[in-house]
């Protein structure tokens, strides 16, 4: 079985994941009520199967993902021939970009996002303005694709999956929020959509109204800081591990803020 340290490992590789914040995310969940956990960005879900809460409300902007996180809760499959070839990848990238806002073809659609996000540049996910998957070949020695993915099934199968503007989610007073924005730096095209300065500000102001735990990550730039500041945020630094990198010498840390309300 796929397990880290007693819990499922994420399926995907993600560039900016948070498994490396589980440890002081576990401590403020356990502080808490535990009722429902609420991820306005889950991305490579880390926390979430880090944490093994029973009830969840795991959003993301991505429809792409948000599909393949569906399809895993109904205990996904591949059959699709994965090869870590240049000319493979091209093609299913391909395909992937022609069929994957079609509903029918939903399955097909997360076995083919596997393939890239396994087989691309690093663990990237990044989308041009027309929805397009542009993510280069990764050029790895080799690569242990997954195809049997039923042990994510029983856990997954009571969480709820939205593809949602994180303004849309119905929260509940007690729900512990932990969110992770794309960083405040230029590079926001993770969706088609991107993520601006003021969906930041917005982010932060609807964040500060919810009636119970908040967790809030972010690069610790100064506007950053002084926009959680401002909303009543308590502020704590952390040295964030950065892995866009393609040689483990050159990642270097960055600085990151945890914005905390509630605890």
């Amino acid at each position: 079985m796929n397990l880290v340290n007693g819990s499922l490992r994420p399926p995907l590789k993600w560039a900016g994941g948070k498994r490396w914040l589980v440890p002081r995310l576990q401590k403020l969940w356990l502080s808490s009520n535990q009722q429902r956990l609420v991820e306005p960005f889950c991305g490579g879900l880390s926390v979430a199967l880090a944490l093994k809460p029973e009830q969840a409300l795991l959003n993301d902007i991505n429809p792409a993902l948000i599909n393949f996180y569906q399809q895993l809760s109904k205990g996904l499959t591949i059959d699709l021939p994965m090869d870590n070839d240049v000319d493979c990848y091209y093609r299913y990238r391909q395909e992937f970009n022609e069929i994957n806002q079609e509903s029918q073809a939903a399955v097909r659609s997360a076995q083919l996002f596997y393939y890239l996000n396994r087989t691309g540049y690093n663990g990237l996910c990044r989308f041009n303005k027309s929805g397009g998957f542009n993510v280069p070949f990764g050029r790895y020695k080799s690569i242990n694709y997954q195809t049997d993915f039923s042990a994510y099934q029983a856990l997954l199968a009571d969480w709820q999956f939205t593809n949602l503007d994180f303004q849309q989610l119905i929260l509940q007073k007690g729900d512990f929020v932990y969110a992770d924005p794309p960083y405040d730096v230029p590079f926001t095209q993770y969706a088609r959509q991107g993520f601006s300065w003021d969906d930041q500000e917005r982010l932060a102001l609807w964040l500060s109204q919810h009636d119970g735990p908040v967790a809030l990550s972010n690069q610790a730039t100064d506007r950053i800081k002084k926009l959680y500041k401002q909303l009543g945020f308590k502020l704590k630094y952390v040295d964030a591990p950065r892995t866009i990198s393609c040689k483990g010498s050159q990642r270097q840390t960055v600085r990151e803020v945890l914005a905390l309300r509630g605890f």
